[in-house]
């Protein structure tokens, strides 16, 4: 079937960064392969991120290890694209961050102590903000901002819940919860006022939605809940409900456009209980 000699690698890290070198090679390499960018592969990328969270949610484990190796084949990837384009190679990715594992856990790799979650949490975001301070001092940059290397391509709500940690951490918070609820009606309450405008300004409900969206995160930040997986477990339950109800509705004879609300309600609820 194939010339590769898959037995011949010490490694099957080896094997595989040996694969994808193949696929790159100008001359015999597959041509979709060849013309790949890291701009084009980038979304790849983060979609396989996503693929993994979701083999986790459903607790497929076959299913996670097939989808980590398929986000370990976008690391290779990158990195070999950088090789060919002399930036760096795939052991200088791997240096590096067991590098950085070393210098972030004194407490295993050195002497210092540390003996909970929450202190190694405050310790490991000390050791970033030092080394930010580092990076800006090379440069010869003024004093990074608590809200620096918040990457601007992280998806909406997660980025929104580092901004609000980063800008904790330096004191800027509500004393208690009820801050945040009490915003939280605040701007429920000019969304409201929006939305009722007979000239609707689409750039205004837009700011104001906005608002609102960055508090509810500021809340599930107070709650300790992560707001990405809440919502994905909301996508997941709402997805369910609404099958059982056109299941429902079908059983009537009907299909879903012939139904009325209040019929496709009393299957809705009926999918509640059910679960419950």
């Amino acid at each position: 079937m194939t010339k590769f000699d898959s037995g011949s690698f010490d490694s099957e890290i080896s094997r595989l960064l040996v694969i994808m070198a193949k696929l790159r090679d100008p001359e015999n390499g597959c041509p979709w392969d060849i013309e790949q960018t890291f701009a084009t592969i980038a979304p790849h990328t983060i979609e396989e991120a996503y693929e993994v969270a979701d083999a986790i949610e459903h607790a497929d484990w076959p299913h996670l290890q097939e989808e980590l190796g398929d986000l370990l084949l976008q690391v290779v990837f990158h990195a070999q694209m950088a090789k060919d384009e002399n930036l760096f190679e795939f052991n200088d990715v791997a240096k590096s961050i067991a590098d950085k594992m070393l210098s972030r856990h004194p407490h295993v790799f050195g002497d210092e102590l540390i003996e909970t979650a929450d202190q190694q949490t405050v310790h490991w975001e000390k050791l970033k903000e030092q080394e930010r301070k580092e990076k800006a001092a090379q440069k010869g940059d003024s004093p990074p901002s608590a809200l620096d290397g918040v990457s601007t391509g992280l998806p909406s709500m997660t980025r929104a819940m580092k901004l609000q940690k980063r800008a904790v951490r330096v004191g800027f918070d509500w004393p208690d919860v009820n801050g945040v609820l009490d915003k939280i009606r605040e701007e429920l309450a000019e969304v409201e006022e929006e939305v009722r405008e007979v000239n609707l300004s689409q750039d205004r409900i837009k700011d104001e939605i906005g608002d609102l969206l960055f508090t509810v995160v500021n809340l599930a930040r107070w709650a300790d809940v992560d707001p990405d997986s809440a919502l994905r477990s909301c996508n997941a339950k709402f997805e369910r409900r609404f099958k059982a109800m056109e299941t429902g509705v079908c059983s009537t004879g009907k299909e879903m456009p012939q139904a009325t609300l209040e019929e496709m309600e009393s299957f809705w609820q009926a999918a509640k209980k059910d679960e419950k």
